[in-house]
């Protein structure tokens, strides 16, 4: 199995002074090209994340049921196969370092030993419709959304780090993203039919309170999110092609095009955490482009070295 090594931190003053060259060696920011081929992965591609060694991993490599792992463009081999029964939807890092998996089709979240590849159950609730994306706070508290597709409505879940499963909040609309801020004080989620973003505070205890309406969009879907070091929130706008940028304070600053139509989620990696890796659905494959500020989750990763 892929061990993580260490990779140091880039201070903020080599990322200005690297990102002109990046453009002048051709990699204009925000222009998106193919990381892996197309039909790579399959159209269950989702839940992008990047070890700190900088491998990219996404489920369903080849055919459903698996995670794929990306050393480099171009560059993508099978790295795990799930037990029987399970589907990842979304991957995310705790902070010990183990992998998490929203397992859709087993009503679980699994973790993963990322050293040996053992996999258990971190938390199973048969009352979720199913957790379809997950994120992770610093203390090892878990997020889970849980869209009803059918019925246009869903739930947001809590697990602690001992795997106790609350529901925190039930018929909702479609939640689909969710994302923490990089200080982990606010809680993201978004409605994919209803098209709106909702912010909550998130309390010492891991509840969440102080709901309000942080963006509402005329058009198509949402699916997942991720954030960078400055707090803005990126959204991968399914149907529309592009990730939309949202500013801590709710505003529209950036949207950003891809080549195909159905993204479903973004993480940010490489030598700098500037590389977006974006999912991209009907093409079955990975896009990625220069972003001009490092990712949270990145940030934190490398930190935990």
């Amino acid at each position: 199995m892929i061990r993580f090594s260490v990779r140091p931190l880039l201070s903020l003053g080599l990322l200005a002074a690297t990102l002109p060259s990046l453009a002048q060696a051709g990699q204009e920011p925000y222009t998106s090209e193919d990381w892996v081929a197309e039909n790579t992965f399959t159209t269950g591609v989702e839940g992008p994340v990047v070890g700190p060694d900088g491998t990219l991993y996404a489920v369903n490599y080849e055919r459903e049921g698996t995670i794929g792992a990306v050393s480099d463009k171009g560059q993508a081999k099978l790295w795990l196969a799930l037990p029987e029964g399970s589907t990842g939807n979304a991957l995310r890092l705790g902070p010990n370092g183990q992998m998490l998996v929203a397992d859709y089709t087993g009503h679980n979240v699994l973790s993963i030993d990322t050293a040996t590849g053992e996999v258990s159950v971190f938390a199973h609730e048969a009352r979720m419709n199913q957790p379809n994306d997950i994120v992770v706070a610093d203390d090892g508290t878990v997020y889970a959304s849980d869209p009803n597709w059918a019925e246009s409505r869903g739930n947001l879940w809590k697990i602690d780090a001992n795997g106790t499963v609350t529901l925190l909040e039930s018929d909702m609309g479609t939640t689909n993203g969710i994302e923490l801020s990089p200080d982990g004080r606010k809680l993201y989620v978004n409605e994919s039919v209803q098209r709106t973003v909702w912010v909550y505070d998130r309390n010492d205890d891991g509840s969440v309170s102080n709901k309000k309406r942080f963006y509402q969009f005329s058009d198509h879907g949402m699916d997942g999110m991720s954030t960078d070091i400055e707090g803005n929130l990126y959204i991968a706008r399914y149907g529309a092609g592009t990730i939309a940028v949202l500013s801590p304070a709710g505003e529209l600053i950036r949207q950003i095009t891809l080549t195909g139509q159905h993204p479903t989620n973004i993480t940010f990696g490489g030598a700098m955490g500037t590389r977006a890796f974006v999912t991209m659905q009907k093409r079955g494959n990975i896009e990625s482009f220069i972003n001009e500020v490092p990712g949270s989750d990145w940030h934190k990763s490398q930190a935990r070295q």
